[in-house]
């Protein structure tokens, strides 16, 4: 399982991820451990705390709440935390772990990444942080149920992996402080997502921003990925293209209600274009990277391993027209944008098609979480 948090300081022009994975949590495989990384405020700026003990991770069955503790305070009384508790307990207890809820992430982490796979330096030698967020846009209508971003089906072990965007708008407010360097915030755009599964995709792209020039009411997330299908050898292209805007409307286009396809360039170059089936809607998004960007991991078959890279400095153009006319034209510096997986031996160009009888499941009206009482339902549902 993963989670990622984003906070846009848009008046600095900079930008923070707080990346949390668990792997095999059961333990006792060469895979087994629990990680943070921290995407901090340039291109290559980066921290990770790794370890093997994966007892010391906890995380509600129903509702979002995790932690861990990496190292005790001396002193501190018997037993690590296993559930949200007040700063100040946290502080008092916790030298380096985490704590994160819907509202409410908290934690400190030193370089250590020890028992992750490959190299990936740390800009710092610690990394501390402590926000609260009041969530404003989920994944559908503002005045709607949240909605699963990958359709009913995310609720079952069907795809690997399944992707939820928790939050595609907040506000947060608290501190980072990245080295030596503490930032101060105030309402800052934040964003939340989960990935979870048997594994990450074999190749994949990703564009999000909630920070556009002057229209604080847009919110983006776009992607496209291959993945593996369940029970047969055969691999599919899939993606989307999610808005929020106008204060309230939200347009998502992916394989099972129109066509979607891309492409994009090993590093510096994303050009994503969507249309509804009814003819509706047509969306464009185009996003470049000038910078190195930040090397990550992510999980793999061997492990958490360094596979994929990322930007909070990208420029993005989204436009979207509605039944040919041109309803949006926005722009941004702070996108976040990603690459991962491969191989990348040049520009990746694909369309999205989800095979049968997935597409026509994933279509049918059904909400999984009334369905099933509460007793059934499977974790994190």
């Amino acid at each position: 399982e993963g989670w990622y948090w984003r906070v846009t300081l848009p008046g600095r022009g900079k930008s923070f991820a707080v990346i949390v994975s668990v792997e095999d949590p059961a333990g006792g495989r060469g895979t087994s451990g629990v990680g943070v990384q921290v995407m901090g405020p340039e291109d290559g700026d980066y921290i990770c705390q790794f370890s093997r003990q994966v007892q010391r991770f906890w995380g509600d069955r129903h509702s979002l709440a995790l932690g861990a503790t990496f190292q005790r305070r001396a002193g501190a009384a018997a037993g690590d935390p296993k559930r949200m508790v007040s700063q100040e307990a946290f502080g008092e207890a916790v030298a380096a772990g985490f704590q994160a809820s819907a509202t409410r992430n908290q934690g400190r982490i030193v370089a250590r990444d020890a028992g992750a796979r490959g190299s990936v330096p740390c800009a710092v030698a610690e990394c501390s942080w402590d926000f609260c967020t009041e969530p404003v846009l989920g994944w559908g209508p503002r005045a709607g149920q949240q909605q699963a971003t990958a359709g009913w089906l995310a609720a079952l072990p069907v795809f690997e992996p399944h992707w939820q965007v928790l939050m595609a708008a907040g506000r947060s407010s608290g501190s980072i402080t990245w080295g030596g360097e503490r930032f101060d915030f105030v309402d800052a755009p934040s964003y939340a997502e989960k990935n979870w599964g048997a594994g990450f995709p074999e190749k994949w792209i990703w564009v999000q921003c909630n920070a556009f020039e002057g229209r604080p009411d847009v919110a983006l997330t776009a992607t496209g990925a291959r993945r593996a299908l369940p029970f047969s050898a055969t691999k599919e292209s899939v993606g989307l293209v999610g808005l929020h805007w106008g204060g309230g409307r939200f347009l998502d286009i992916a394989p099972t209600n129109g066509e979607l396809a891309w492409s994009a360039d090993p590093w510096g170059r994303w050009h994503i274009e969507a249309s509804t089936a009814d003819g509706a809607f047509r969306a464009l998004v185009e996003a470049s990277a000038s910078g190195e960007g930040t090397l990550l991991r992510a999980p793999t078959d061997e492990g958490l391993q360094v596979v994929c890279r990322d930007t909070f400095q990208g420029d993005v153009r989204l436009r979207v027209w509605e039944r040919g006319q041109l309803v949006l034209d926005v722009e941004s510096r702070l996108a976040g944008l990603e690459v991962g997986g491969g191989p990348w031996l040049g520009p990746w160009e694909a369309e999205a098609r989800m095979e049968e009888p997935y597409r026509s499941l994933s279509m049918a009206p059904l909400d999984a979480e009334a369905l099933l009482p509460a007793c059934l339902r499977p974790p994190g549902l």
